[in-house]
């Protein structure tokens, strides 16, 4: 195999070594919502975190998205904000609604990513505007979050003239999708996650 065109390589899927990639779910609790002006609530760690192995098809996905890094051990994060209004409706208050979580989800996962990047870990966060890596800008590889929640969690989808949504199972088309990576310990995440929640809420 040493001969082949390392272009075929990479194309190989069993060339790709991928260990342990993790799905890190945290998950919006709409009760307290809007109650609890907390980064944690917000994004869902509501005192539990549910964790899974992460499909070998889009681990490697992970491989064209972050060219030259190691992704064993990576864990991945989606994120859902649960929003006041149905987003696949139009208008400006539907326009105004996706800034407010687009601006809310950036500066989260800014500071976290910026603390683990400091600290020695990988990260990185998707843009949910251009689906493109915030941190690792060497790509233009685009990040799909409806395919992800799809292929990660089973969500199911539906489409919206010409764009597929994803179906959140509480909170129907009323969601906000987004992701952030990092290969720093699921315990060194968590903490990052906390020091966000002190200094953002």
């Amino acid at each position: 195999s040493m001969s082949r065109r390392r272009s075929g390589a990479w194309s190989t899927p069993s060339t790709v070594r991928i260990v342990g990639v993790l799905v890190v779910l945290l998950v919006c609790s709409p009760s307290t919502y809007s109650l609890i002006p907390s980064i944690l609530v917000w994004f869902g760690l509501v005192g539990f975190s549910l964790t899974i192995e992460c499909p070998k098809k889009h681990a490697e996905n992970l491989v064209t998205l972050f060219p030259g890094v190691d992704v064993s051990n990576m864990l991945v994060i989606p994120t859902c904000q649960n929003s006041d209004v149905d987003l696949v409706r139009t208008g400006e208050p539907i326009e105004q609604e996706k800034d407010r979580l687009l601006e809310r989800f950036m500066k989260w996962a800014q500071f976290v990513c910026d603390k683990l990047n400091k600290e020695g870990h990988f990260s990185d966060y998707i843009d949910p505007c251009s689906g493109l890596p915030m941190v690792n800008k060497n790509n233009q590889c685009v990040y799909g979050e409806v395919d992800a929640l799809s292929t990660l969690l089973g969500y199911k989808t539906t489409n919206s003239g010409c764009c597929k949504v994803i179906l959140h199972p509480k909170w129907g088309t009323s969601v906000y999708p987004a992701s952030m990576f990092t290969k720093a310990p699921k315990d060194v995440f968590l903490a990052a996650v906390k020091s966000a929640e002190d200094a953002l809420a």
